[in-house]
């Protein structure tokens, strides 16, 4: 990938990010980066290939965080927070970036085998899941997993300890009231989002936000599984950026138990039930610092 491409990408999300009313200073240090890029004189995989992260840090306006978010883009040719921003992301098009998986195969693998990352993906190679589907015989599977096994394992290698620091239930709950609170009033950007919307129709709010240093992401799931179910309008997916990847959850509504009826954290189903036994309602209490400082100090990360 030449340097061109990947500044191009970025002053793509910097575009994407003004249009969506998202944090200026966020959209400024993407612009800022593409411009260093451009400028250029040796490709910018050469240098991660020589020097790694700290090449790419050494750019001028390239934090932390956009440092993994070029990281992910030189190894694997995406850049998730671009396909978010254009409405294309969801785990069949991520399924859809592995060579020889298409959207028919990709609708299948997440419908049929719930696999919605290319983690999963990898397992079901190797377990034998994937040979469940007609259609898809060893040669395929081979080419997925060698594919796979050279993506991942370039990704694991360049990881390092697991970030600290994740966000309580009680913050991603804060972001989900937030988004739907908005999203109901009519307040947010509304994207077309490429999958199941033969129309093109623009009907997908979209909320930037942030918590302390965190800056979010929030839409309802575009997924087959919540338009099979009618939870488009229920489903919401939260994205942040960590310091060595991106991050996701799913909030939805409990449909059993103790729980039911209250808006939880899909898998941190526990924590949700501590917080709501607890008497606390979720977010309350939760600070919120809009100031023009804080706002640069989430973009310095960048």
């Amino acid at each position: 990938m030449q340097n061109a491409e990947i500044a191009r990408r970025l002053e793509e999300v910097a575009d994407l990010l003004e249009v969506q009313q998202a944090n200026p200073f966020r959209l400024l240090a993407y612009r800022r980066a593409a411009s260093r890029i451009r400028s250029l004189r040796r490709p910018l995989v050469d240098i991660w290939n020589s020097e790694g992260e700290e090449g790419l840090r050494a750019i001028g306006g390239v934090g932390e965080r956009l440092t993994a978010a070029l990281r992910t883009l030189i190894l694997t040719g995406r850049l998730p927070m671009l396909d978010r921003l254009r409405g294309e992301t969801g785990p069949a098009a991520l399924l859809e970036s592995v060579p020889g998986i298409g959207p028919v195969l990709a609708e299948r693998l997440h419908g049929e085998l719930g696999i919605d990352s290319l983690e999963d993906l990898e397992a079901a190679a190797h377990d034998g899941r994937l040979r469940s589907l007609a259609g898809i015989g060893d040669k395929k599977i081979g080419g997925i997993a060698d594919t796979l096994s050279a993506r991942l394992g370039r990704l694991r290698r360049t990881a390092s300890v697991p970030e600290a620091g994740a966000p309580g239930v009680a913050e991603l709950l804060d972001v989900d009231r937030e988004y739907r609170e908005k999203a109901g009033a009519g307040e947010l950007t509304r994207i077309a989002p490429r999958r199941f919307n033969p129309g093109k129709e623009a009907w997908l709010p979209i909320l930037h936000t942030h918590r302390g240093e965190r800056n979010y992401v929030a839409l309802y799931s575009n997924t087959a599984r919540a338009h099979e179910l009618g939870r488009t309008r229920d489903w919401v997916v939260l994205y942040w950026d960590g310091t060595e990847q991106e991050h996701q959850a799913t909030v939805i509504n409990c449909q059993q138990g103790a729980l039911m009826g209250r808006r939880i954290v899909r898998g941190r189903e526990s924590e949700c039930e501590q917080l709501y036994r607890g008497g606390s309602e979720a977010g309350s209490g939760l600070p919120e610092d809009s100031s023009d400082a804080t706002l640069r100090r989430q973009a310095s990360g960048l």
